[in-house]
């Protein structure tokens, strides 16, 4: 699969490294209105986990001042969106009608109602959506059991991702432009949510706000299966000393699943291994690699190749889901 990115920003950055250690995906080409960044100086981009940016090597990439112009290059199979989420939605659809595959990071889009109707627009397998929480080894773990079923069915989960206060973003809160706390932090685990119970038929929530906007949040979920007990809080302290903590436990039939890792302004952390804690009163600490972040943005890079090369569309990346996510932000509202 050859992909052109458009956008050059952290998660672009991240997405270069995944291309470059992906077997079966190639980075092609890149759009971008920066002139310095289209010279391949990524040297200022910086995130909140991976390597800063570096100068990239070029040579061999089709490299375009606009997504339009990138649209007209018919050797590149598949276009990998790394915009701010309000532009999201046009450029996927200018994407979908030039008859290019997409994928995009999340949101999908702002609102439930506007993802719905890119996604309906769509055909299988057209549009998929960058949830990479369900690639990650910590989190990985829990889709894989519940869909072979080593402990039973998930019956219960309490999830939890704070962040302290986003000043790199001064828009942050804006739902017209980022949308808070529920829309760019809690989506993630939403969409965990309804991979690993289904979709959430009502949710009873508080919150502080900011201007209006849920800043930090607790949740209790119902299903229409009346024996699950879901609930999850987070949002945004006051206070920079922790800069980002999530986790979760996890109630399987036979087994429960406990993880959590936060990290602090000193540059200390602090982590709770995934511990599986069995009903026969056994404990699992399993072996989850090498901590690599990139690791899993590669495994998404190619569940989309798989799906261009082979029209195999992988759940994860599946744009419904993504909405379905979005629905549920938008219940806690």
């Amino acid at each position: 699969m050859r992909a052109g990115i458009v956008g050059v920003g952290f998660m672009s950055w991240i997405h270069y490294l995944a291309y470059q250690r992906s077997e079966i995906a190639e980075m092609a080409a890149f759009s971008s209105r920066d002139p310095g960044k289209r010279s391949g100086d990524w040297r200022g981009v910086k995130g909140n986990f991976g390597p800063p940016g570096e100068q990239i090597d070029i040579s061999g990439m089709n490299v375009y001042e606009s997504l339009e112009a990138m649209l007209e290059d018919e050797t590149i199979d598949l276009i990998d969106i790394c915009l701010p989420p309000k532009l999201h939605p046009e450029a996927i659809e200018k994407c979908l009608a030039a008859g290019k595959r997409v994928l995009c990071e999340k949101p999908l889009a702002l609102d439930a109602t506007t993802a719905e109707a890119l996604a309906k627009t769509a055909g299988p397998g057209q549009l998929m959506v960058a949830h990479i929480l369900p690639l990650m080894p910590e989190f990985k773990l829990l889709v894989d059991a519940a869909q072979d079923g080593r402990w039973g069915k998930p019956v219960a989960g309490r999830f939890m991702r704070t962040i302290g206060p986003p000043d790199w973003i001064p828009d942050f809160y804006d739902p017209s432009s980022v949308g808070g706390p529920l829309v760019d932090l809690h989506v993630h685990d939403a969409h965990l949510i309804r991979l690993l119970f289904g979709m959430p038929s009502a949710a009873h929530s508080v919150s502080r706000k900011n201007d209006g906007v849920p800043m930090f949040y607790e949740t209790v979920f119902e299903f229409e299966q009346q024996d699950l007990a879901v609930a999850c809080g987070g949002g945004v302290i006051d206070s920079p000393a922790r800069s980002f903590t999530h986790g979760y436990e996890v109630s399987f039939e036979n087994a429960t699943v406990r993880f959590e890792f936060a990290a602090y302004a000193d540059g200390s952390t602090t982590l709770l291994p995934v511990t599986v804690m069995k009903r026969d009163g056994s404990l699992e600490r399993p072996e989850l690699g090498d901590g690599d972040p990139v690791n899993s943005f590669v495994a998404e890079i190619d569940a989309a190749a798989r799906c261009v090369d082979h029209g195999e569309v992988s759940p994860i990346l599946d744009a419904q889901t993504a909405v379905d996510a979005l629905k549920i932000c938008e219940m806690q509202m």
